[in-house]
């Protein structure tokens, strides 16, 4: 009895006189700070949320409509502990430059070409790719140019497949780009408005079960970067190209499956806008990709942050 008692006020002493060894450890699983940068590109300034060790894998986070890296402001802190994370926002998003839409024309190209520049930049050789909504179109078009440089991409309702648009939203797309009319251009600027941005997309998927997962907090932001006509009409050009988006689905559907990247696929099941049959269209091309169907909606990275967390680290960290 006297030896047991000694071994373990032997052992109390241990872990009292190396408490600050073990809170040293426990450190170790607090994510390190994110900070808020701009960078400048020609005349814009590109704004980027950035964490984690630079020595680490790089993961890039592309968001969609109508937000900006802000989305991942949750996110962020969970990748960031074994990753290099950059968030940026797209130019006329957030917090980067908005040109006047009247002397600049907002395509998917344009976007595309200032986040890749912005890479460049920051002189990220190879990365993760997560893609979200709008997120896709800019991510494949860099992907275009060099698929290589992708080391995995995370999908997550992102898509690239007609499967996941119904036909009515097909028809939406292309009489966007193709109807010049007053009433339709009409009808795409009242989507850019307060009760368009909060029920028809952030609460627009949401039901009982999902509700209250849903932070005020994302909408409220968008909106403050929606508050004059010119902000509002930079979605409303986007909104015009999304179509060549559809068009090319066919060449970034073969680049797939010719390349065959390592794919993460998380899918807010509940997504009326993308519907999760264009999460299943990806395994056509890339077979080997794993798929998980989310109880979550369109923003499923604002609903289910800690599990898309945890699937990414677990995806990431295998051969």
């Amino acid at each position: 009895m006297k030896q047991i008692v000694i071994i373990v006020l032997i052992t109390l002493c241990f872990y009292g006189c190396n408490s600050s060894v073990k809170e040293d450890k426990n450190q170790f699983f607090l994510p390190p700070p994110t900070t808020y940068n701009y960078i400048q590109i020609d005349s814009v300034n590109l704004f980027y949320r950035e964490a984690g060790n630079l020595y680490n894998p790089t993961i890039v986070l592309l968001h969609g409509y109508p937000s900006s890296s802000h989305s991942y402001r949750n996110l962020i802190p969970i990748l960031s502990t074994h990753y290099h994370v950059i968030a940026p926002d797209n130019v006329g998003s957030g917090y980067s430059t908005h040109l006047d839409p009247t002397s600049t024309k907002y395509t998917f190209d344009l976007l595309a070409n200032y986040t890749e520049k912005l890479i460049n930049k920051l002189q990220i050789k190879n990365y993760v790719m997560y893609m979200q909504d709008f997120g896709a179109p800019v991510g494949y078009r860099m992907m275009m140019k060099n698929p290589q440089r992708i080391n995995a991409l995370i999908i997550q309702n992102a898509n690239a497949y007609l499967d996941g648009l119904t036909p009515a939203r097909q028809d939406f797309f292309r009489t966007a780009q193709t109807d010049k009319s007053q009433e339709k251009h009409d009808l795409l600027y009242s989507l850019t408005g307060e009760d368009a941005i909060i029920n028809k997309q952030y609460l627009f998927d949401l039901d009982a079960t999902n509700y209250n997962t849903q932070s005020p907090d994302a909408w409220t932001h968008d909106l403050a970067f929606l508050t004059s006509e010119k902000d509002r009409e930079i979605q409303v050009q986007l909104f015009q190209d999304y179509n060549t988006n559809l068009l090319r689905y066919p060449k970034w559907q073969q680049m797939l499956k010719e390349n065959q990247p390592k794919t993460l696929i998380t899918w807010g099941k509940k997504d009326l806008k993308f519907n999760y049959k264009g999460a299943e269209a990806y395994l056509r091309d890339l077979p080997n990709a794993k798929l998980y169907l989310l109880d979550a909606g369109h923003f499923a990275a604002e609903e289910k942050t800690r599990e898309i967390g945890k699937l990414i680290l677990q995806f990431l960290c295998k051969d």
